[in-house]
């Protein structure tokens, strides 16, 4: 996969050995999607980016500055994904904060991932992942480094129809998806998990939730979701994505999630190749 990025406004692939985002995972990181110069959620992903740093004590970098640095590392681009990286920086051995942090800031631009039509037209297959999700509230909702649960779910499996997988927590609640957040039809009620104690609130779950106030934020069991009668998944990088089974149990998109499809259309995303 080749990017495009700078470090710290250098155009350069080298980070600090010493950098405490590479010894702890000290640090967070979103995933913009831009169609050319254009980023419809970046107002969003830089509110969560500036709670993030000011939930983990990182100093937080200057929007306008990452707005740049976006513009330089995607020209010419016709879509990309703008993977925005901030540490803490270089410091001493130790767990201890450094006196005075010196952040690495990290903008890279990839080529978007291809989802065929087909995708969001009929949904994914997912299946529920044996690991659980560990509870951390201070954690909770933000983008932090650190996603080894992720990586574990994600080898539970190589079969090529799955899609996705489907993280519950420690008491068998319902999460969301490996990459993306996850919105259920339960007894004519939309519902999407709570994430207070563990669990991304993405950007792009916010825009449904501003799009959709009906939407219900709470706890959702799996026996509830297994019932339900629609499910989608929201991704910043993908859009609105159906979802069109869970292990072995069928669903099929309904009015809303077409409707949300539209939505993200009309924020000037396509639905196809990349989303």
């Amino acid at each position: 996969m080749t990017a495009r990025m700078r470090v710290n406004g250098v155009a350069t692939a080298q980070v600090s050995v010493l950098d405490r985002g590479l010894a702890y995972g000290d640090g967070l990181f979103e995933s913009i999607r831009f169609v050319g110069a254009i980023a419809p959620l970046w107002p969003r992903h830089m509110q969560r980016l500036a709670e993030g740093c000011a939930r983990l004590r990182i100093p937080a970098p200057d929007p306008a500055q990452l707005w740049r640095e976006a513009l330089e590392v995607s020209r010419d681009m016709p879509a990309a994904v703008l993977r925005i990286t901030v540490t803490r920086g270089p410091g001493e051995r130790g767990y201890a904060l450094p006196a005075a942090p010196q952040p690495t800031r990290v903008v890279a631009a990839f080529a978007p991932p291809p989802v065929a039509a087909e995708v969001y037209a009929q949904g994914v297959r997912m299946r529920v992942c044996s690991i659980r999700l560990a509870e951390q509230p201070l954690l909770a909702g933000i983008k932090h480094l650190n996603r080894l649960e992720q990586v574990l779910a994600r080898a539970e499996w190589n079969d090529p129809a799955i899609a996705e997988g489907l993280l519950l927590d420690s008491h068998g609640r319902v999460i969301s998806a490996t990459m993306a957040n996850l919105f259920a039809l339960v007894d004519g009620q939309w519902l999407t998990p709570a994430l207070d104690r563990c669990g991304v609130a993405g950007v792009a779950r916010a825009e449904v939730l501003a799009a959709c106030p009906q939407v219900r934020v709470g706890e959702l069991a799996l026996d509830t979701l297994l019932g339900a009668g629609e499910v989608f998944l929201s991704s910043s990088v993908r859009g609105i994505v159906p979802v069109r089974s869970l292990d072995g149990r069928s669903y099929a998109p309904g009015t809303t999630t077409r409707r949300l499809q539209q939505h993200w259309r009309d924020l000037g995303f396509s639905m196809e190749q990349g989303g």
